[in-house]
């Protein structure tokens, strides 16, 4: 019987094991067995229905979530990792190299996770160094010069704050980053497929466009470490979330994001295939309008999408 780590999912539990115990009965228990299949279906869709913002959190940390490594299995073909920034040291928090969308030659650079204890200390938790992001704005430069489309998929709690990645000059890569996708001269599609936090997220997310998993979330900073700031207690992160309107949702509203990509009931670690197809299904659509536009056309439209947000109008 599944697993249920998230506090949520409790309700499904009860349902999962009645579904179970018929399975091991065996015998003639089609009809029974089916009426609780879509009674666990109605439940399940209910339940991530109606989910607060710090839930949807939950979600986007789900250690089963797929990772970009998952992706680059299922989404893309061909796939050729590249390693090193060629200054410092290359960066496992960060994967990136060549790969094929439908026959379509592309750089992909994500953010990556680990799925146990000795990976996660391997990936950093997926909080890059500089030399993580020197890394991804070597590759991008790459293939601005190949007239190659780039495709960046978010999934980090942050840009790694140690001393030795400050000392290594974290902020100025990150602020490089920016000014340099700002004004790449190649389509940049950027998907955010679980976490989307602070810098780190936005080092690689300066886009034409930007998609976002609809139980993911893109936040300058944790609901944990925004009431341990604000209100000296992080048990006030659900206040937290519901304020920095970190949701697909609420970022699509306010012009942040261009399109949420609808997940398989249950989340993305319920169904990774569908999941996959999904995210396949939109950077290919988007891929394909942003290769109709010209170079110019394309940065200017670029430059008006990052500066309009912010903006207020009086009516």
């Amino acid at each position: 019987m599944p697993t249920y780590s998230l506090d949520f999912e409790r309700p499904l539990l009860e349902i999962e094991r009645q579904i179970e115990e018929l399975k091991k009965l065996g015998g003639d228990h089609g009809d029974e067995l089916a009426a609780l299949e879509r009674q666990l279906a109605a439940l399940r869709a209910d339940v991530y229905k109606t989910l607060t913002p710090m839930q949807r959190v939950q979600v986007a940390r789900h250690p089963k979530r797929p990772y970009t490594l998952d992706y680059l299995r299922t989404v893309f073909t061909d796939f050729v990792e590249l390693h090193g920034d060629r200054l410092f040291r290359d960066d496992p928090a960060l994967v990136a190299g060549w790969a094929r969308l439908d026959g379509q030659t592309v750089m992909v650079i994500g953010h990556q996770k680990g799925r146990d204890t000795k990976e996660n200390l391997r990936r950093n938790f997926a909080m890059a160094h500089p030399e993580g992001y020197r890394k991804a704005l070597r590759l991008m430069q790459l293939a601005e010069k190949f007239h190659a489309p780039v495709i960046t998929l978010v999934d980090t709690p942050g840009a790694y704050p140690g001393l030795g990645a400050e000392e290594r000059g974290q902020a100025e890569a990150i602020a490089r980053n920016l000014l340099a996708m700002a004004s790449l001269r190649t389509p940049i599609i950027t998907a955010v497929i679980g976490e989307g936090g602070s810098g780190g997220a936005l080092a690689i997310g300066v886009a034409d466009r930007v998609v976002m998993f609809e139980n993911s979330v893109y936040s300058v900073i944790s609901p944990e470490g925004c009431a341990a700031i604000l209100w000296k207690d992080a048990g006030q992160k659900e206040r937290a979330a519901e304020a920095l309107k970190l949701t697909a949702t609420d970022l699509l509203d306010l012009g942040v994001i261009d399109e949420i990509i609808s997940e398989p009931p249950g989340g993305a670690h319920s169904d990774p295939d569908a999941a996959a197809q999904a995210l396949g299904e939109s950077l290919r659509r988007h891929l394909r309008q942003l290769a109709r536009v010209r170079i110019e056309k394309l940065l200017k439209r670029r430059e008006e999408k990052y500066l309009s947000m912010g903006a207020f109008i009086e009516k």
